[in-house]
């Protein structure tokens, strides 16, 4: 289990890699999505120098003593600026003693940005250092090695309009005040209700969430077939400044 210490960060990486950044700089011609679309360049990750390799880049000391050793998979969180919704989301992956990136994409985090103190309704994410320990969803199982729940009535949308039909159709949960091991959908909340719950990635619907973070559509699918419950992933998500303390 880990657990939330104000600020934390994850990532997750496998199999080949599809770019060719050098850390998280890039010229912006890589892959934004992990099946091969191209896109501009995001100027949060370009911006983070890619300085030592056996680093997550824009990932200072403090978040990096999070990562547990035996992680070999991050999903790192570039938000955008503590008060921003947009955010650039790394998938990396460690061979040898080195981070490399395997893919990125465009997201959205928190509504109202990012914050080291999460409340229920706030409406920020929060910074930190997390687990990826368990996924589920609308839809049967895409092919996630997570433990994967299906069930379409407790991962069913609760804002009736066309952005956010298919919102929860895949869900990873993010183990911030939850009990990995249980169900994405699961109430208990180890800090309190008041401390918030139920932070998920899961496709993105636009704009700023509630307090999770979401990425495309196509990324969800990939990441759940691709995270890997034996390399440990974890998520280290944050706004910029936030994750370079």
């Amino acid at each position: 289990m880990y657990s939330v210490r104000h600020c934390a960060v994850a990532v997750t990486a496998f199999g080949t890699l599809l770019t060719t950044l050098s850390g998280c700089g890039s010229d912006g011609s890589g892959p934004v999505d992990a099946e091969g679309a191209q896109g501009p360049r995001h100027p949060v990750v370009s911006a983070i120098p890619a300085t030592d390799p056996t680093r997550i880049p824009g990932v200072g000391d403090r978040l990096h003593r999070w990562i547990p050793r035996n992680s070999s998979q991050v999903v790192a969180v570039y938000g955008k600026g503590e008060d921003s919704p947009d955010s650039t989301v790394v998938l990396y992956m460690k061979e040898g003693p080195e981070w490399r990136p395997v893919a990125r994409w465009a997201g959205h985090n928190g509504r109202n940005g990012w914050t080291t103190d999460h409340h229920s309704g706030d409406e920020r994410s929060p910074v930190g250092v997390f687990g990826l320990s368990d996924a589920g969803g609308v839809l049967d199982d895409p092919g996630s090695m997570l433990p994967y729940d299906q069930d379409e009535y407790a991962y069913a949308p609760t804002i009736d309009t066309e952005a956010y039909e298919h919102v929860f159709d895949y869900v990873i949960a993010i183990d911030y005040n939850r009990l990995p091991g249980t169900p994405p959908h699961d109430p208990t909340r180890p800090d309190g209700d008041d401390k918030g719950g139920g932070v998920w990635l899961h496709p993105d619907h636009g704009d700023g969430t509630a307090a999770c973070v979401s990425v495309p559509r196509g990324a969800m699918k990939f990441l759940l077939r691709t995270l890997d419950p034996a390399r440990h992933p974890v998520m280290v998500m944050g706004d910029k400044e936030a994750l370079r303390a």
